[in-house]
């Protein structure tokens, strides 16, 4: 019999009866009277997951502390309505692991210096994630009044030199290509990631259910927003070639869809096998999706509504050598040459 969501059953051998229990993550365990699905286990499970929660930690920290300002953030609609879930998954591992180092220490007395030479120790661009992870938490805990203000307030960090992530070059995509042939796993990943200008998390949830008529539906893991895609003609011929039995495109040996980090590395392996440098990675053949369709000559907002960027500024770092060089054609084709 399938359970209720969170509903797990524990059966005595003693006797033979089966008990079941509500268990959530960060609430207390709630034993479930009856059996599932009557009328009267439904009103208890209903009234178990209305019940509150418990706060991560509580009854095993200092009050005060770094851990237990944390372990409250945690538990607080200011964590989870603030940011997608993806988002909240990346700051809550900078916390537990913040939490872990210095979750003894109080939280009122934490100096902006100390934070900053935290920061400081961090490379560039997690440096920024840690910082606005932090700020997130510096700033509830002037809400809850854990201290008068916030420490990382006017930290600055470093400006970035470069352009972020690589983008593929044509030539090097050629090399992924002519290493992984049509019907392999690894030109599938390529495919999905090179014609639908998605996040790898968005591209590890992809499956046949989401095509129909031609068009492929994607609803943004990190923005929240649903765009429909028309399916280019060669990611197509990609899928035909590559069975698949899954509810994913992409599974792992055993079958299971990838997790974000266990798909990266996998690609790196893919990529390693090719002959490809570090620098080349999932993400940066987003990148080269938006610089083909910038060559193309797809204005800003026709990008935009494949890729889903939610504003013009991200859009530019992705297509500005690509509008560089088109602009530069068109130029040199109107000038008068004497």
């Amino acid at each position: 019999m399938k359970l209720p969501k969170y509903v797990r059953a524990w059966v005595d051998r003693r006797d033979g009866r089966a008990y079941y229990y509500l268990r959530r993550p960060d609430h207390p365990r709630v034993r479930l009277r009856g059996l599932p699905w009557s009328p009267s286990f439904m009103a208890a499970y209903e009234a178990a997951m209305s019940g509150p929660r418990t706060a991560i930690g509580a009854g095993r920290v200092k009050p005060g502390s770094v851990a237990a300002v944390i372990a409250e953030y945690f538990d607080s609609q200011t964590f989870f309505t603030s940011k997608s879930a993806g988002t909240q998954r990346m700051r809550r591992g900078i916390l537990e692991r913040f939490r872990a180092a210095y979750g003894d220490r109080p939280f009122a007395l934490l100096p902006p210096e100390w934070i900053e030479a935290l920061l400081d120790s961090k490379p560039p661009h997690a440096a920024r994630s840690w910082r606005a992870t932090l700020r997130s938490l510096c700033q509830f805990a002037v809400k809850r009044r854990y201290r008068r203000d916030d420490p990382t307030a006017n930290i600055k960090l470093r400006a970035i030199k470069g352009d972020g992530f690589h983008t593929w070059t044509d030539d090097e995509i050629a090399q992924f290509e002519a290493h992984h042939p049509v019907g392999t796993k690894p030109r599938l990943a390529l495919a999905l990631l090179l014609y639908t200008a998605q996040r790898r998390s968005d591209v590890v949830r992809m499956g046949r259910q989401h095509i129909k008529d031609g068009v492929l539906t994607v609803k943004q893991q990190k923005t929240g927003a649903t765009l429909a895609i028309p399916v280019h003609s060669h990611l197509q011929a990609v899928l035909d070639a590559t069975p698949s039995e899954h509810l994913t495109f992409l599974t792992t040996a055993t079958g299971k869809p990838y997790g974000g980090d266990h798909f990266s590395r996998r690609f790196r392996e893919w990529c390693d096998a090719a002959g490809l440098p570090q620098r080349c990675t999932p993400h940066g053949l987003r990148k080269a999706a938006c610089r083909r369709l910038a060559e193309a000559g797809c204005s800003a907002n026709e990008i935009m509504a494949i890729s889903g960027h939610a504003t013009m500024k991200e859009l530019v770092r992705y297509t500005k050598a690509a509008d560089q060089a088109r602009l530069a054609r068109n130029a040199m084709a109107k000038a008068v040459i004497r």
